[in-house]
């Protein structure tokens, strides 16, 4: 079985959830997707999996840090006592954990939410200029594969 498949069918896009904070976040012209799964997994170890990525996504994040490291764009995110990979946890409970950090071109989070027998994944950009709207058009169908592989290998966990 190839690190794409797995449980991709399960994998669905799906409105916010309710509560979720990254909806305090969300204005007019920022960038929000989200996908669910099917599963019983607490926010944290759905997290753990997600940032887990598979030999495919790390070299394309090892290419993104080689084309942006001239830009000056943040390769390993900034310090912090909790981290989910390169992402600072900003916020953590039962249900839900919010993990990213602003940046010179664009401000993101990443929102980790597990109720009622489902995991959400969802992640929220805010574009500071050009470059940042220019970054996240680039980046974009990589993030949807990325997103969609990782619930599909939390489904398969639990």
């Amino acid at each position: 079985m190839s690190q794409f498949e797995g449980s991709p069918m399960s994998v669905s896009t799906t409105a916010l959830p309710a509560g979720s904070r990254l909806a305090l976040l969300r204005k007019p012209g920022d960038f929000l997707d989200c996908y669910a799964v099917p599963s019983n997994l607490d926010p944290r170890r759905a997290a753990e999996i997600i940032v887990t990525f598979p030999g495919w996504a790390r070299l394309l994040l090892e290419l993104r840090r080689i084309v942006t490291a001239p830009f000056g764009l943040s390769q390993d995110g900034p310090d912090a006592a909790d981290k989910l990979g390169p992402f600072p946890v900003e916020h953590a409970d039962a249900e839900e954990i919010v993990a990213g950090f602003d940046d010179r071109h664009l401000n993101f989070r990443v929102s980790v939410l597990s109720r009622e027998g489902r995991v959400h994944l969802a992640t929220w950009v805010d574009p500071h200029n050009w470059g940042g709207r220019l970054y996240l058009t680039l980046i974009l169908p990589f993030h949807i594969a990325i997103a969609r592989n990782a619930l599909a290998r939390v489904a398969r966990a639990g």
